[in-house]
């Protein structure tokens, strides 16, 4: 039997052998590990160097992974975050290349220039002195004392800005801050005033694009999505309004401006889509009711007035109440009056009552301002026709209907005064010549009024009964030979006899 010490002995002997091997194997992991590093440092600078920046960059998060206290893995990673324009990303890396080496001056001017561009000016300078006081390379040098000069000047301007603006001279302010963004572009708060200077000076568009830029650059920006909101719902543009403000309750659900906001442009948005699928389903007098309530909703934002106007001409002209129509569209063209849309909508209404010249007065001035509209030279070519029509025979005048009459309407006016001027019921021969034209007249209207193809000619301004009208085109008249026979309310042959030669 093998005794406890002999076995304790023989364990002993072998820990040296043990410890060596394992001292080995961590050696090996650790140079493993190193040279692991180096291989994603190496690779990471020639696909930056090749331009493949998002390569390049795993590689870099790889290397800092692997040993984060190797500070040029970190320099690396933010010279390509820079390259893709992402300073943000790049801007802790310098702060970390910073802290594990103080003296690495090209990070910190690196570093100095990025808070120069941010508008954190104070930290920018602080970044140029101690360049200049660290020995620096006369190119950093240079560098370092042209962007701490830069950086004075920009303390100065942001300084008159803020005064100029203060004073309410915004004009003043703005020209200012134009010269601040060149550098700091970067810069959200002067962004953000240059905006409120803008929305002073009326100048919307400038507005939107500034606080734009400060929505992308700060990225808990509520405040920015709600003035967008504003300045887009006061504007008229209800559904960027809704967009805007949507982005803001994303950011901050309960933030109250934003909600109290988003519910009246979200009831507005709806009211409209709403009054545009009637109008689609041709249910014009319920589209008008509807973009009343519009204005009823929003009283106070002109924009939304006059677009509930235009659209309720839009739906009174298609819904043939020319009368209101026209009413509606001439109170949008006092205040939008090259609006071509209501010029279009009213000429429309103008053919419906028969007003020609109006109508025509309508179709050139839309014309001016959209040379190429090919409803507007229809339009306009129609109602020439009609008013050179109007001033030879107008059937519908002659019967006295709408030209929107039905059939039945027609017949029944016909009947009406076929009756009254039927040349049997004068003795007179003037009179009675005078009922003969009447009557012939009133024959041909009916004629030309039930007949689909015939009133389809008229309305398109060609006299189905005029030879001149169709260019020499031969015309079949039921009437040639006189009215023998002929009784419009078939009760009998009428004994009246003439000749239409």
């Amino acid at each position: 039997m093998v005794s406890i010490d002999h076995v304790a002995s023989k364990i002993l002997t072998y820990i040296p052998y043990v410890l060596v091997l394992i001292d080995m194997r961590y050696e090996g992991v650790k140079c493993g590990r190193d040279g692991s590093v180096d291989n994603h440092m190496e690779m990471g600078k020639k696909l930056l160097a090749a331009g493949q920046l998002a390569d390049a960059l795993s590689h870099f998060h790889a290397a800092v992974d692997g040993d984060p206290k190797n500070y040029m893995a970190y320099y690396r990673r933010a010279t390509v975050f820079l390259a893709m324009g992402k300073s943000k990303s790049a801007l802790p890396d310098l702060s970390k290349v910073i802290e594990l080496k103080p003296d690495f001056t090209s990070a910190r001017l690196q570093r100095g220039n990025l808070l120069l561009k941010q508008g954190r000016l104070d930290e920018a300078e602080s970044d140029f002195k101690k360049v200049l006081k660290s020995n620096p390379s006369d190119k950093e040098e240079r560098e370092a004392q042209s962007l701490l000069t830069k950086s004075d000047e920009i303390q100065r301007l942001v300084a008159q800005a803020r005064s100029s603006f203060d004073s309410q001279d915004y004009m003043t302010a703005a020209v200012q801050l134009d010269t601040v963004i060149e550098t700091c572009v970067w810069d959200v708060t002067s962004r953000e005033i240059r905006a409120e200077c803008f929305i002073q000076m009326g100048e919307m568009g400038k507005a939107i694009s500034d606080l734009k830029a400060a929505s992308k650059l700060k990225s808990d920006n509520t405040q920015a999505f709600y003035k967008l909101s504003t300045i887009y719902y006061n504007l008229g543009d209800h559904e960027m309004s809704l967009t805007e403000v949507r982005e803001c309750l994303k950011l901050d659900p309960d933030h109250k401006q934003c909600y109290s906001h988003y519910k009246q442009v979200k009831k507005l948005n709806k009211q409209i889509q709403s009054a545009e699928e009637l109008i689609q389903e041709q249910r014009y007098e319920d589209a008008v009711s509807k973009y009343e309530a519009v204005m009823k909703t929003e009283p106070n934002v002109r924009h939304f007035a006059l677009l509930a106007k235009e659209r309720m001409c839009h739906a009174l002209a298609q819904g043939q109440q020319a009368s209101r129509a026209i009413s509606v569209c001439g109170e949008v063209l006092q205040s939008d009056p090259e609006n071509i849309n209501v010029l279009k909508d009213r000429a429309e209404a103008y053919v419906q009552e028969e007003e020609y010249e109006e109508a025509i007065k309508d179709y050139e001035t839309a014309a001016k301002h959209s040379e190429n509209d090919r409803q507007i030279k229809e339009g306009l070519e129609k109602a020439q026709r009609l008013l050179k029509q109007s001033q030879k025979r107008d059937y519908y005048k002659i019967l006295g209907v709408k030209r929107t009459a039905q059939k039945k309407e027609i017949i029944k006016a016909y009947r009406k005064l076929a009756q009254q001027w039927h040349p049997d019921n004068f003795q007179d021969p003037e009179e009675k010549k005078k009922a003969e034209k009447k009557f012939i007249d009133i024959a041909q209207a009916k004629e030309v009024l039930t007949d689909p193809e015939m009133r389809t000619k008229f309305d398109q301004g060609d006299d189905p009964m005029d030879p001149e009208s169709q260019q020499g085109r031969h015309h079949h008249q039921h009437f040639h030979g006189g009215f023998q026979g002929f009784n419009p309310f078939g009760s009998g042959p009428f004994n009246f006899k003439f000749n239409f030669n």
